[in-house]
């Protein structure tokens, strides 16, 4: 990345030298054409003509085109994003980062963007959802009323406070992963809502579920994202939204499209 980096400055800088060097030409041939000329007066001396007022045009496009090209050059390497959502503002908000954990990861980078945008529309600011009845299901285990919640233990969230235990039961992130989610990775919450969060979204999917995306049975993997299991053997979806899994795929083909150039 660095040598790529440098790589594209040494080129700016040598075209910024160039185009200075150019411009610098016409302007000297422009004052050269301004010079003063001069007449002979009535008793034979020379005098100067008054000159023309300067010419400033090529000086105003000069340091316009080097400011231009110097904004470009400390912008080059930040994140673009896009708050509109949708397939072309999450491949912009996503689509670097998702491929480079797709290949980490040995996973479908459109799956991946695919389930962003299923989960949060492609968006780049992710609110967290707050599921009322978990955090019920956290304070039943925390009580000794239940045993576990997804192998959540007692002892996992004995000393929870009930803000803890809220968080726990939000879900975060482009993959809106429940925060008790964090428990299953060995991570804290604020991991999982961060700037970390795509990662560990990722590291989770591939955890939970990733040899059915290798093997490319996507409609599962979106199944067992949205319930917890894959597709049952009648077929049927079981998803809160019947479309999640068919617009899932319908969306990696998009996907697929974009990843391809």
């Amino acid at each position: 990345m660095f040598s790529r980096l440098r790589e594209y400055i040494k080129d700016k800088i040598d075209y910024l030298k160039k185009v200075k060097y150019s411009l610098l030409m016409d302007y000297k041939k422009y004052k050269q054409k301004l010079k003063p000329k001069t007449k002979k007066t009535s008793k034979g001396k020379s005098k100067k003509k008054e000159p023309e007022k300067k010419y400033t045009g090529v000086k105003i496009i000069m340091f316009g085109v080097i400011a231009v090209l110097i904004f470009a050059l400390f912008n080059v390497g930040k994140k673009q994003s896009s708050s509109a959502g949708g397939v072309d503002g999450a491949y912009v908000n996503y689509g670097r980062d998702v491929k480079r954990l797709a290949r980490e990861f040995d996973l479908s980078p459109s799956y991946l963007m695919a389930l962003i945008m299923l989960e949060c529309s492609g968006k780049n600011d992710v609110p967290p959802r707050f599921e009322k009845h978990v955090y019920e299901k956290l304070k039943n285990v925390r009580a000794k009323k239940s045993s576990d919640l997804e192998s959540i233990s007692y002892k996992d969230i004995s000393n929870a406070s009930d803000d803890a235990l809220k968080n726990l039961a939000s879900s975060w992130g482009p993959f809106q992963l429940m925060g008790y989610k964090c428990i299953h990775l060995g991570i804290s919450i604020k991991d999982l809502r961060g700037d970390n969060s795509l990662y560990y979204g990722v590291k989770w999917i591939n955890d939970t579920y990733g040899d059915y995306i290798r093997k490319g049975r996507y409609a599962d993997a979106f199944h067992i994202h949205n319930t917890g299991r894959p597709v049952p053997k009648d077929g049927k979806y079981r998803t809160y939204d019947k479309n999640y899994v068919p617009n899932g795929l319908a969306y990696m083909k998009e996907f697929d499209k974009k990843f391809q150039y």
